[in-house]
Protein backbone atom coordinates (compact mmCIF):
# COMPACT_ATOMS: atom_id res chain seq x y z
CA UNK A 1 0.00 0.00 0.00
CA UNK A 2 1.37 3.43 -1.39
CA UNK A 3 2.16 6.03 1.30
CA UNK A 4 -1.32 7.90 1.56
CA UNK A 5 0.73 11.53 1.91
CA UNK A 6 2.05 10.82 -1.60
CA UNK A 7 -0.96 9.53 -3.21
CA UNK A 8 -2.86 13.07 -1.86
CA UNK A 9 -2.88 16.37 -3.44
CA UNK A 10 -0.69 18.76 -2.98
CA UNK A 11 -1.97 21.20 -0.63
CA UNK A 12 -2.42 24.76 -2.02
CA UNK A 13 -2.95 27.71 -0.40
CA UNK A 14 -5.96 29.91 0.59
CA UNK A 15 -6.60 32.48 -2.45
CA UNK A 16 -7.19 35.81 -0.47
CA UNK A 17 -6.55 39.48 -1.39
CA UNK A 18 -4.52 41.84 0.65
CA UNK A 19 -6.08 44.39 2.39
CA UNK A 20 -5.97 47.76 0.67
CA UNK A 21 -4.97 50.96 1.25
CA UNK A 22 -1.57 52.29 3.33
CA UNK A 23 -2.62 50.05 6.66
CA UNK A 24 -3.71 52.32 8.91
CA UNK A 25 -6.32 55.16 8.45
CA UNK A 26 -5.99 58.87 10.14
CA UNK A 27 -9.19 60.54 12.24
CA UNK A 28 -9.56 63.94 13.52
CA UNK A 29 -7.40 62.95 16.58
CA UNK A 30 -6.76 59.41 16.42
CA UNK A 31 -4.93 56.76 13.92
CA UNK A 32 -6.87 53.71 13.29
CA UNK A 33 -4.47 50.31 12.39
CA UNK A 34 -5.86 48.07 9.80
CA UNK A 35 -2.72 45.60 11.28
CA UNK A 36 -6.01 43.35 11.70
CA UNK A 37 -9.97 43.59 10.97
CA UNK A 38 -11.60 46.43 13.06
CA UNK A 39 -14.90 46.53 14.02
CA UNK A 40 -17.15 49.82 13.63
CA UNK A 41 -20.21 48.76 15.87
CA UNK A 42 -23.53 50.81 14.97
CA UNK A 43 -25.44 52.78 17.39
CA UNK A 44 -28.70 53.90 15.52
CA UNK A 45 -30.22 57.07 17.70
CA UNK A 46 -33.15 56.79 15.96
CA UNK A 47 -36.61 55.31 16.38
CA UNK A 48 -36.97 53.85 12.76
CA UNK A 49 -33.85 51.98 11.69
CA UNK A 50 -34.95 48.63 10.22
CA UNK A 51 -33.23 46.84 12.89
CA UNK A 52 -32.97 48.78 15.92
CA UNK A 53 -35.11 51.37 15.56
CA UNK A 54 -35.89 52.64 19.06
CA UNK A 55 -33.52 50.75 20.62
CA UNK A 56 -31.20 53.29 21.50
CA UNK A 57 -33.06 56.78 21.19
CA UNK A 58 -33.09 57.24 24.79
CA UNK A 59 -29.49 58.98 25.95
CA UNK A 60 -28.92 56.07 28.21
CA UNK A 61 -29.70 53.57 26.34
CA UNK A 62 -27.50 54.79 23.95
CA UNK A 63 -24.98 55.79 26.02
CA UNK A 64 -25.21 51.72 27.63
CA UNK A 65 -24.79 50.63 24.68
CA UNK A 66 -21.50 52.40 23.67
CA UNK A 67 -20.00 51.30 27.20
CA UNK A 68 -21.21 47.53 26.17
CA UNK A 69 -19.90 47.41 22.49
CA UNK A 70 -16.32 49.04 24.52
CA UNK A 71 -16.75 45.61 26.48
CA UNK A 72 -16.91 43.68 23.51
CA UNK A 73 -13.93 44.91 21.92
CA UNK A 74 -15.35 47.83 19.44
CA UNK A 75 -12.45 49.84 17.43
CA UNK A 76 -15.02 52.69 16.14
CA UNK A 77 -18.45 53.42 17.46
CA UNK A 78 -21.00 54.88 14.25
CA UNK A 79 -23.66 57.35 15.75
CA UNK A 80 -26.59 57.65 13.25
CA UNK A 81 -29.67 59.92 13.82
CA UNK A 82 -31.26 59.39 10.85
CA UNK A 83 -32.07 56.21 9.23
CA UNK A 84 -30.80 55.21 5.85
CA UNK A 85 -33.35 51.89 5.17
CA UNK A 86 -34.57 51.70 1.93
CA UNK A 87 -37.86 54.20 1.85
CA UNK A 88 -36.73 56.32 4.77
CA UNK A 89 -37.32 59.61 4.42
CA UNK A 90 -35.53 62.34 5.80
CA UNK A 91 -35.38 63.96 8.95
CA UNK A 92 -34.42 67.43 9.44
CA UNK A 93 -31.01 69.05 10.38
CA UNK A 94 -32.48 69.97 13.63
CA UNK A 95 -33.90 66.70 14.73
CA UNK A 96 -30.64 64.62 13.66
CA UNK A 97 -29.11 66.91 15.72
CA UNK A 98 -31.37 66.53 18.64
CA UNK A 99 -30.81 62.95 18.29
CA UNK A 100 -26.89 63.12 18.12
CA UNK A 101 -24.88 66.02 19.79
CA UNK A 102 -26.26 64.37 23.61
CA UNK A 103 -24.81 60.97 22.71
CA UNK A 104 -21.33 62.28 21.20
CA UNK A 105 -21.19 64.54 24.38
CA UNK A 106 -21.82 62.31 26.84
CA UNK A 107 -19.18 59.36 25.43
CA UNK A 108 -16.61 62.12 24.20
CA UNK A 109 -13.44 61.43 26.15
CA UNK A 110 -15.30 58.92 28.17
CA UNK A 111 -14.83 55.66 26.45
CA UNK A 112 -11.31 54.93 24.65
CA UNK A 113 -12.56 54.45 21.41
CA UNK A 114 -13.11 56.95 18.19
CA UNK A 115 -16.39 58.09 17.33
CA UNK A 116 -17.59 58.72 13.28
CA UNK A 117 -21.10 60.39 12.75
CA UNK A 118 -23.16 58.79 10.16
CA UNK A 119 -24.69 61.26 8.47
CA UNK A 120 -24.88 63.11 4.86
CA UNK A 121 -24.89 66.69 5.61
CA UNK A 122 -22.54 68.98 6.53
CA UNK A 123 -23.85 71.10 8.80
CA UNK A 124 -24.53 67.79 11.24
CA UNK A 125 -21.20 66.55 10.71
CA UNK A 126 -19.45 70.15 11.50
CA UNK A 127 -21.27 69.99 15.01
CA UNK A 128 -20.65 66.38 15.77
CA UNK A 129 -16.60 67.01 14.78
CA UNK A 130 -17.07 70.32 17.43
CA UNK A 131 -18.55 67.70 19.96
CA UNK A 132 -15.90 65.12 19.83
CA UNK A 133 -16.20 62.66 16.77
CA UNK A 134 -13.39 61.67 14.77
CA UNK A 135 -14.71 60.10 11.74
CA UNK A 136 -17.46 61.19 8.95
CA UNK A 137 -19.41 58.33 7.68
CA UNK A 138 -21.62 59.61 4.11
CA UNK A 139 -23.73 57.14 2.98
CA UNK A 140 -24.02 59.63 -0.19
CA UNK A 141 -20.22 59.81 -1.11
CA UNK A 142 -20.13 63.17 -1.11
CA UNK A 143 -23.19 63.63 -3.33
CA UNK A 144 -26.12 64.58 -1.92
CA UNK A 145 -24.39 68.07 0.42
CA UNK A 146 -21.16 69.86 -2.01
CA UNK A 147 -20.04 71.74 1.57
CA UNK A 148 -19.40 67.74 2.98
CA UNK A 149 -15.67 68.11 1.47
CA UNK A 150 -15.13 71.45 2.79
CA UNK A 151 -16.13 70.29 6.23
CA UNK A 152 -14.50 67.00 6.14
CA UNK A 153 -11.07 69.30 5.38
CA UNK A 154 -11.34 71.80 7.31
CA UNK A 155 -12.41 69.60 10.83
CA UNK A 156 -9.24 66.85 9.57
CA UNK A 157 -12.04 64.63 9.82
CA UNK A 158 -11.44 60.59 9.07
CA UNK A 159 -13.64 59.75 5.96
CA UNK A 160 -16.33 57.01 5.04
CA UNK A 161 -17.36 57.24 1.43
CA UNK A 162 -20.06 55.03 0.39
CA UNK A 163 -21.61 54.25 -2.97
CA UNK A 164 -25.30 54.57 -3.12
CA UNK A 165 -27.47 55.67 -6.43
CA UNK A 166 -30.26 57.72 -4.43
CA UNK A 167 -31.47 58.88 -1.69
CA UNK A 168 -32.77 56.36 0.84
CA UNK A 169 -36.71 57.27 0.11
CA UNK A 170 -35.59 56.58 -3.54
CA UNK A 171 -32.68 54.30 -3.83
CA UNK A 172 -34.60 51.10 -4.30
CA UNK A 173 -36.91 52.32 -7.44
CA UNK A 174 -33.82 51.50 -9.74
CA UNK A 175 -31.56 48.74 -9.15
CA UNK A 176 -30.81 47.94 -12.62
CA UNK A 177 -26.90 48.09 -14.02
CA UNK A 178 -25.14 47.77 -16.98
CA UNK A 179 -22.05 46.89 -15.09
CA UNK A 180 -22.58 47.22 -11.59
CA UNK A 181 -19.28 46.36 -10.12
CA UNK A 182 -17.55 49.00 -12.21
CA UNK A 183 -20.15 52.06 -12.21
CA UNK A 184 -19.37 51.31 -8.31
CA UNK A 185 -15.80 51.49 -8.72
CA UNK A 186 -16.22 54.79 -10.69
CA UNK A 187 -18.52 56.26 -7.84
CA UNK A 188 -15.91 55.62 -5.23
CA UNK A 189 -13.02 57.04 -7.29
CA UNK A 190 -15.06 59.77 -8.16
CA UNK A 191 -15.90 60.61 -4.12
CA UNK A 192 -12.70 59.74 -3.27
CA UNK A 193 -11.31 62.47 -5.93
CA UNK A 194 -14.16 64.79 -4.57
CA UNK A 195 -12.44 64.95 -1.54
CA UNK A 196 -8.60 65.37 -2.62
CA UNK A 197 -9.47 68.19 -4.35
CA UNK A 198 -11.04 69.71 -1.08
CA UNK A 199 -7.15 69.07 0.68
CA UNK A 200 -8.68 65.74 2.56
CA UNK A 201 -5.41 63.50 2.93
CA UNK A 202 -5.20 59.68 1.22
CA UNK A 203 -4.76 57.93 4.08
CA UNK A 204 -8.12 59.67 5.67
CA UNK A 205 -10.19 58.07 3.16
CA UNK A 206 -11.86 54.48 3.17
CA UNK A 207 -14.51 53.21 0.80
CA UNK A 208 -17.56 51.53 1.05
CA UNK A 209 -19.56 49.72 -2.04
CA UNK A 210 -23.00 50.22 0.12
CA UNK A 211 -24.42 46.82 0.31
CA UNK A 212 -28.24 46.85 -0.03
CA UNK A 213 -28.41 50.86 -1.22
CA UNK A 214 -29.47 50.77 -4.38
CA UNK A 215 -28.72 47.44 -5.50
CA UNK A 216 -31.10 44.12 -5.69
CA UNK A 217 -30.40 40.45 -4.26
CA UNK A 218 -28.49 39.55 -7.02
CA UNK A 219 -26.52 42.64 -7.30
CA UNK A 220 -25.01 42.51 -3.23
CA UNK A 221 -24.03 39.04 -4.01
CA UNK A 222 -22.21 40.07 -7.00
CA UNK A 223 -20.55 42.78 -5.27
CA UNK A 224 -19.62 40.44 -2.39
CA UNK A 225 -18.34 38.24 -4.97
CA UNK A 226 -16.00 40.47 -6.21
CA UNK A 227 -15.31 42.37 -3.34
CA UNK A 228 -11.40 42.51 -3.66
CA UNK A 229 -12.34 44.21 -7.05
CA UNK A 230 -12.31 47.66 -4.94
CA UNK A 231 -8.66 47.01 -4.28
CA UNK A 232 -7.82 48.95 -7.44
CA UNK A 233 -8.78 52.01 -5.73
CA UNK A 234 -6.24 51.54 -2.72
CA UNK A 235 -8.30 52.52 -0.10
CA UNK A 236 -9.09 50.79 3.29
CA UNK A 237 -12.61 48.74 2.37
CA UNK A 238 -15.54 49.24 5.05
CA UNK A 239 -18.03 46.59 4.29
CA UNK A 240 -21.36 47.17 6.27
CA UNK A 241 -23.39 43.58 5.67
CA UNK A 242 -24.97 43.72 9.54
CA UNK A 243 -28.28 41.86 9.23
CA UNK A 244 -29.56 43.28 5.96
CA UNK A 245 -32.18 41.77 3.92
CA UNK A 246 -30.24 39.82 1.59
CA UNK A 247 -29.37 37.53 4.13
CA UNK A 248 -32.66 37.27 4.96
CA UNK A 249 -33.77 36.12 1.83
CA UNK A 250 -30.87 33.37 1.81
CA UNK A 251 -32.34 32.31 4.82
CA UNK A 252 -35.55 32.48 4.48
CA UNK A 253 -35.72 34.53 7.53
CA UNK A 254 -38.00 38.11 8.27
CA UNK A 255 -36.83 39.24 11.54
CA UNK A 256 -33.58 41.05 11.31
CA UNK A 257 -32.00 39.66 14.67
CA UNK A 258 -31.76 36.59 13.42
CA UNK A 259 -29.58 37.64 10.81
CA UNK A 260 -26.61 36.85 12.74
CA UNK A 261 -24.79 33.11 11.10
CA UNK A 262 -25.26 35.10 7.87
CA UNK A 263 -23.60 38.76 8.46
CA UNK A 264 -20.60 36.85 10.34
CA UNK A 265 -20.35 34.18 7.23
CA UNK A 266 -20.09 38.03 5.01
CA UNK A 267 -17.61 39.15 7.51
CA UNK A 268 -15.15 36.33 7.45
CA UNK A 269 -15.59 36.33 3.35
CA UNK A 270 -14.76 39.95 3.46
CA UNK A 271 -11.66 39.83 5.66
CA UNK A 272 -10.41 37.01 2.94
CA UNK A 273 -11.32 39.82 0.02
CA UNK A 274 -9.13 42.20 1.42
CA UNK A 275 -11.86 44.29 3.32
CA UNK A 276 -10.82 46.14 6.78
CA UNK A 277 -13.36 47.47 8.59
CA UNK A 278 -16.63 45.89 9.03
CA UNK A 279 -19.53 47.89 10.22
CA UNK A 280 -22.17 45.47 12.56
CA UNK A 281 -24.85 45.41 15.27
CA UNK A 282 -23.42 42.53 16.55
CA UNK A 283 -19.78 43.47 18.00
CA UNK A 284 -18.77 40.58 19.65
CA UNK A 285 -19.52 37.80 17.33
CA UNK A 286 -18.54 39.71 14.40
CA UNK A 287 -14.56 40.51 15.77
CA UNK A 288 -14.10 36.77 16.61
CA UNK A 289 -14.99 35.65 13.10
CA UNK A 290 -13.69 38.34 11.82
CA UNK A 291 -10.26 37.92 13.42
CA UNK A 292 -10.68 33.67 12.76
CA UNK A 293 -10.64 34.76 9.26
CA UNK A 294 -7.74 36.96 9.69
CA UNK A 295 -5.69 34.14 11.12
CA UNK A 296 -6.21 31.73 8.61
CA UNK A 297 -5.89 34.01 5.83
CA UNK A 298 -1.98 35.23 7.05
CA UNK A 299 0.80 33.51 5.48
CA UNK A 300 2.04 31.00 8.21
CA UNK A 301 3.95 32.48 10.56
CA UNK A 302 3.21 36.10 10.03
CA UNK A 303 0.28 35.34 13.45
Amino acid sequence: MGDPAAESPPATALKVAAPCGPGYLLGRDCRLELDQPRIMGILNVTPDSFSDGGDHQHLDAAVMRARQMVAEGVDLIDIGGESTRPGAGAVSVQQELDRVLPVLESLQGAIGVPLSIDTNKSEVARAAMAQGAAFINDISGLTFDSEMARVVAETNAGLFVMHTRDRPERMQADTMYADLLSEVIESLRSSVQVALDAGVAPDRIAVDPGIGFGKDYAGNLLLLRRLADLGILDRPILLGTSRKSFLGRILGLEEPRQRLSGTLATVALGVAAGASLFRVHDVAPAREAALTAWAICQPAGDV
